[in-house]
């Protein structure tokens, strides 16, 4: 069960982490659901045309990391919204993705083909029936240790080198003041932005990766609401990586939770479908009120 938890919390945990460094380098990542959704259907595309998921993996991955330094890069060159960006970013993904669908498959719906079920990025099955060891070499194994991976590397870049403290002090330097405060430091703000959004779609294709191994195929829409999960894990976290890793463990116990009761009401189940929604928009809510009230003056009377 523990290890089931894991692997539904890792898309959620590697699409938040990239949006946080987005949030330290002072513009959030708006379109990170359209970078899981390239990143699902490429990794699909790829891993059916070189036969290996390996290589559809970090091809897709790279890919959308190229994309997420143009878009951030237009964004520095003409001024553009960093929001309407993003919002741009998620249509356009959806829209290529059909139109990319259509052309090679010939079909906009969903996409089933045997050599991407048949290709997990890593399959021992002799020692998968060994005792105790059966989760952790399991073909869903590699997913899990690529989002813990990602939660490790991230939080040493973030603590414990130059990059890592420059990004976090671009962002306190604020994201309207045109980096003028962090130029008086002699940082480049924008050179960490673009660095940070670059990251972010890196991480979002690797989400999408990891969702399109879940269930076996490509599937429009796939990346359902995980995105502005991803994005509110951000604040229940307390913009904090180890914060994001219970809020996406969270999460990924309500959504484990929504499919065990929609297996158990079925035909009345449809109800629970939003549960994991819902429940990140009460929790943004209360982590919302929680730091208004501790960052209200104290008042003595």
């Amino acid at each position: 069960m523990g290890f089931n938890v894991l692997y539904a919390a890792a898309p959620v945990l590697m699409a938040a982490l990239g949006a946080l460094l987005t949030e330290y380098a002072g513009f959030l990542l708006i379109g990170v659901e359209g970078f899981i959704v390239l990143g699902s259907f490429g990794c699909f595309a790829l891993t059916v045309w070189t036969g290996s998921a390996v290589a559809g993996t970090l091809v897709s991955a790279l890919l959308c990391a190229g994309a997420g330094f143009l878009l951030a890069r237009f964004v520095r060159k003409t001024g553009a919204d960093p929001f309407v960006a993003g919002i741009a970013a998620n249509l356009a993904a959806q829209g290529l993705c059909g139109v990319l669908s259509m052309r090679i498959f010939g079909t906009a719906g969903v996409l089933r083909n045997a050599a991407f079920t048949a290709q997990p990025l890593l399959r021992i099955p002799a020692l998968e029936r060994l005792p105790l060891l059966g989760d952790l070499l399991s073909p869903q194994a590699p997913v899990v240790y690529m989002a813990l991976a990602c939660l490790v590397v991230e939080a040493v870049f973030l603590k414990s080198t130059v990059w890592g403290l420059r990004m976090k002090a671009v962002g306190l330097s604020g994201a309207s003041d045109s980096g003028d405060a962090a130029l008086e430091r002699g940082l480049d703000s924008w050179r960490y932005r673009e660095a940070s959004w670059t990251a972010a779609a890196f991480l979002a294709a690797l989400a999408g990766c990891a969702l399109s191994f879940r269930v076996g195929v490509y599937a429009p829409g796939g990346a359902g609401s995980r995105a502005w999960i991803a994005l509110a894990a951000v604040y229940l976290g307390l913009r904090n990586v180890w914060g994001i890793f219970a809020a996406s463990i969270v999460f990924a116990f309500a959504e484990n939770i929504s499919f065990g009761i929609q297996g158990l009401l079925k035909d009345s189940a449809s109800i629970f479908l939003g549960f994991p929604s819902a429940l990140a928009l009460l929790l943004y809510i209360l982590a919302t009120a929680w730091q208004a009230g501790r960052s209200a003056p104290n008042i003595r009377r």
